[in-house]
């Protein structure tokens, strides 16, 4: 599973992002890869922005924060030399029983979804399952040491 955490629906770099997992759905789907992007948008924004771009995964509305402050997404950020908190751009790969196989701390938006899948390959010895085994590469945890509630992580917790 890949959890990703965005700053805003329908931006130029948030864009780039989600569309790059729409175009490479196949792969992911091919290898039973569950895809949710996370922002503090609300439902009715996710909905536009999906409808927009056609992006055929979920996008989870975290409206009060609880979850991207669990897994460390929420920071201190800078643009146009101006300093604010804000969405880190982050993303987890989350192995099947639940523990956190990858964290990618720093996000470029071009070439993530390929990023992930390459990982992917990796991690589960590049074999064509559409089920893969993904190993732990790395003890990572979220900098935020909280657990959100069952219903507003879904299935993706941090590990404590």
């Amino acid at each position: 599973m890949l959890v990703y955490f965005y700053p805003r629906d329908d931006t130029p770099g948030c864009t780039v992002e989600a569309c790059g997992v729409r175009d490479a759905w196949g792969e992911f789907r091919r290898r039973g890869i569950e895809v949710f992007g996370i922002s503090a948008d609300p439902v009715k924004s996710h909905k536009k922005f999906a409808d927009k771009f056609a992006l055929p995964f979920t996008l989870l509305a975290d409206e009060a924060k609880t979850v991207i402050q669990a897994y460390g997404a929420w920071g201190r950020k800078s643009f146009m030399g101006r300093e604010f908190d804000g969405i880190l751009r982050q993303s987890f790969l989350v192995d099947p029983k639940g523990a956190i196989a990858k964290v990618y701390a720093k996000v470029k938006p071009e070439g993530h979804a390929a990023e992930v899948l390459a990982d992917v390959a990796a991690l589960s010895g590049g074999g064509a399952s559409s089920a893969p085994v993904l190993k732990p590469v790395e003890k990572a945890k979220p900098a935020a040491r909280g657990k959100p509630s069952a219903s507003s992580a879904r299935k993706a917790k941090p590990k404590s």
